[in-house]
């Protein structure tokens, strides 16, 4: 029986997507819910699985088309993994096996492969799509990469560091014999075109529709982080030992941050039309730098949330960017930014507004710089602070005051447990 393979729905407001990549090809055997190709979106990435275990009969769209949601991608044969018979003949009681089980190994025993249950590239775990991608690009097997993330999973950074520890000279094409001696090269003048990707063009638009629509204005300035840093040192080792997640910065300034949106509610505002909408609860978008370009995954409901909730959070969401298993639920929403320069070293930066938020706060290196203490100069661990806003529902004196109320916050933590 030979079965459609056709678009998923797509999240709620994506139109369409573009098919970046088939992980098989006509004529191939496929198991029961493995991924058969990456529709890429203007957010995320989604997984087309394979509705039966069967052989690909024939592949309907090619890669870099654009697709709807109910497009034909591909016919499946079903159960025609081999010529032995059908995928679900195979017993799968026997070893307490479920039905998925049993067809991944009878699709492995009849296209004569070695591995049971590993994917096309030889690894035992699920592959994100960043990671297929980079490993079919440089045709590597993932059988022989170790993998460092949860249960063993492959990340791009194992892949990147496995190609970093193999790395080969490269052989210009056709180009077999060797140079003379004594021949000097000449320097490479190569260049290439790369379409760009709808996340990177989604990008460049809402960095453009920003300029374009906000009235955007920046106003910087400076905290000691004595006090932050020392209650880090402090409790660090038991913070981890109780919560199981490691006490960062980031949690701090996403406290902080929600008491001076308290405070200052326009910051934690939006402009829909000619109206502006306050809202009354403070859900916090955390920049994510990834493969696939910038990501803000969205904590919500920060103000409810513990200093471990928080950390847990962000940690498992940048995971999920990383690793191509964000979804749309992830990142909509938001009603304020903060993104952190200061891990890539930038010392002063002036962020854009992620719209339709009315402003994003970014945090910088921390530096050991002199300071004038009580008449004093001792040197102290100092960030720059830079919030950028809406001017058009934002005075710069409530602008100022933001960051003062932050500044004032991560200089005496304890303002955070006694709220003043």
């Amino acid at each position: 029986m030979s079965i459609e393979i056709k678009v998923p729905q797509l999240p709620e407001s994506v139109s369409d997507a573009t098919l970046v990549a088939w992980h098989k090809k006509a004529g191939d055997s496929v198991s029961r819910d493995e991924n058969l190709a990456d529709l890429e979106t203007d957010k995320v990435v989604l997984e087309v699985p394979a509705p039966a275990a069967g052989k690909i009969e024939a592949i309907k769209i090619e890669e870099g088309a654009t697709v709807s949601a109910g497009d034909l991608l591909a016919i499946l044969a079903d159960g025609a993994a081999g010529d032995a018979g059908a995928a679900d003949e195979q017993p799968a009681a026997e070893d307490g096996g479920d039905g998925a089980a049993a067809a991944s190994t009878a699709a492995a025993a009849t296209a004569g492969e070695d591995d049971e249950g590993k994917d096309d590239k030889g690894s035992a775990h699920k592959l994100s799509p960043s990671v297929r991608r980079l490993l079919d690009e440089h045709d590597l097997d993932a059988s022989s990469i170790s993998g460092s993330g949860r249960d063993g999973r492959i990340t791009k950074s194992d892949v990147m560091q496995y190609l970093k520890s193999h790395r080969v000279e490269d052989v210009t094409p056709g180009d077999t014999a060797a140079a003379p001696a004594g021949a000097v090269q000449g320097p490479s003048r190569n260049e290439r075109r790369v379409p760009m990707t709808r996340l990177r063009a989604r990008i460049a638009e809402r960095l453009v529709e920003a300029q374009h629509t906000a009235a955007m204005l920046t106003t910087f300035n400076e905290v000691d982080l004595t006090e932050v840093m020392a209650l880090r040192a402090r409790y660090k080792e038991k913070f981890e030992q109780e919560h199981g997640v490691k006490l960062g910065f980031m949690s701090f300034f996403a406290k902080a941050a929600v008491e001076a949106l308290k405070r200052f509610p326009a910051v934690n505002a939006s402009i829909e039309d000619k109206d502006i909408v306050y809202h009354d609860y403070y859900d916090i978008g955390i920049a994510v730098s990834s493969d696939r370009g910038l990501m803000v995954p969205v904590v919500r409901d920060v103000d409810q949330m513990t200093f471990a909730e928080v950390e847990g959070t962000i940690a498992e969401l940048g995971r999920k960017a990383r690793d191509g298993e964000i979804s749309m639920e992830d990142l909509t929403g938001g009603t304020f930014t903060i993104t952190n320069g200061g891990i890539f070293g930038s010392m002063l930066s002036t962020p854009i507004l992620n719209p339709p938020q009315s402003g994003i706060l970014g945090m910088h290196a921390i530096q050991q710089r002199p300071m004038a203490v009580d008449g004093e100069v001792s040197v102290r661990p100092m960030m720059y602070l830079a919030l950028t806003y809406d001017h058009r529902i934002i005075d710069g004196k409530e602008a100022v005051q933001f960051l003062v109320t932050i500044k004032q916050v991560l200089e005496d933590p304890g303002r955070l447990l006694l709220q003043i």
